[in-house]
């Protein structure tokens, strides 16, 4: 048996203007089964995540470097 998906989530790689993600919106769109596609604004919540993920990293790497003090 195979497993049915019910939606998928696409995220690019650095945040981009409405105008220039519009083209990737309309692409999607006209895939076969794709219902709808509803674009995520980024906001405040979304720079705090990525700042804690890149001190994250950036002390994981210091540690295994043993550069850090």
């Amino acid at each position: 048996m195979t497993d049915r998906y019910n939606y998928l989530i696409v995220t690019f790689e650095k945040d981009m203007r409405d105008d220039e993600a519009q083209p990737i919106i309309n692409a999607i769109r006209q895939i076969r089964n794709v219902l709808d596609v509803h674009p995520n604004v980024a906001n405040a919540t979304d720079m705090v995540a990525e700042i804690r993920a890149r001190d994250a990293i950036s002390n994981k790497l210091w540690d295994v470097l043993n550069l850090r003090t």
